[in-house]
């Protein structure tokens, strides 16, 4: 199934890169290559293909699955789209839209090419009225449509993992019945990709507001985070950190990055130390305490070492920086 999803996703998308990559796309082969020599004809204005069209981009609304966040497109996101488009007078790669019935404002609804739906609108407004909006028209269901997004989409860099993480969520329980290996096998993904990047949108909304970027949840970040998010106790006291790095920020703090904030809120997990007059603790790479000392009136060093995930080489190197 997963190789026939390749072959599925590929007759819409091959070829969709990036406006500013048009020029160093490799040629497919077979039909795909015939579509690719398509695309590029009506690129350069010498044939349109059977439902490609220019289209009003006020008559297109983005799918309810898109995995662009809106709020994140702005001038500086799409300034590479915006000079191409200008540099070539047009849009040259067409989006992927379906037919709307029933709704009087809209007439499609795009399920690949919102940021290109984005910059035709901002060059219209910006004194580019001549811009209209090239679109391939398909007849999908939601779960093909979904397919011909990811197919497209996936390989993006400027697509977050946060904005992934939540199209997958929706898609999981929609299409999939909420079997991660069912949605493994059709995506042609591995079990274990998928459900790293599903844990990004499962972390509390109590810790998601730590970070004021949700771009900032990475994979990583979220690997960092979630086992300690399943413990009651520890969710508690992460829970109290990311309300004191809100806090910080609404007072005009210093900002800070996603992995900053992932390892603020892992040290805050840590046992409080119960400590004795005068001692005081080493905190390792994993943001955990690692040692606990004190030093004496004499001169010597009384050391406790802690059961930690840090190497046995990190405490030893702890140890001898305490002696020197």
């Amino acid at each position: 199934m997963a190789k026939g999803n390749q072959g599925f996703g590929s007759q819409f998308t091959d070829g969709l890169d990036d406006e500013v990559n048009l020029d160093h796309a490799t040629p497919a082969d077979g039909i795909i290559a015939s579509r690719s020599q398509t695309l590029a004809r009506i690129a350069t204005g010498k044939s349109v293909a059977d439902r490609t069209e220019w289209v009003d981009p006020d008559r297109c609304r983005p799918w309810r699955m898109h995995n662009r966040d809106l709020d994140h497109l702005d001038e500086a996101s799409c300034r590479d789209l915006i000079d191409s488009f200008l540099s070539a007078k047009k849009q040259r790669i067409p989006a992927i839209v379906r037919r709307i019935k029933g709704d009087p404002e809209f007439d499609y609804e795009i399920i690949a090419g919102v940021r290109r739906w984005w910059t035709v609108k901002w060059l219209r407004e910006h004194h580019h009225p001549e811009f209209d909006y090239l679109v391939t028209i398909q007849s999908v269901t939601d779960e093909e449509a979904f397919r011909i997004s990811d197919v497209e989409n996936r390989s993006r860099k400027d697509i977050s993992d946060w904005e992934r993480a939540k199209e997958y969520t929706i898609a999981l329980r929609e299409f999939y019945d909420g079997s991660q290996s069912q949605m493994a096998t059709h995506l042609n993904l591995s079990k274990s990709w998928l459900s790293r990047l599903l844990d990004v949108a499962r972390l509390p909304d109590s810790i998601v507001a730590a970070f004021s970027d949700t771009h900032d949840i990475t994979v990583r970040v979220a690997r960092d985070i979630k086992p300690l998010a399943g413990d009651p106790r520890a969710l508690a006291k992460m829970e109290a950190e990311a309300e004191r790095i809100v806090e910080a920020r609404t007072k005009g703090g210093t900002p800070l990055t996603g992995p900053e904030i992932a390892k603020l809120l892992v040290k805050a997990t840590v046992q409080p130390a119960v400590r004795g007059a005068g001692e005081k603790e080493v905190i390792g790479t994993t943001g955990e305490v690692i040692l606990r000392y004190t030093k004496a009136r004499g001169g010597g060093v009384t050391i406790k070492v802690l059961k930690t995930k840090v190497s046995k080489a990190e405490i030893i190197d702890a140890i001898a920086d305490l002696l020197t």
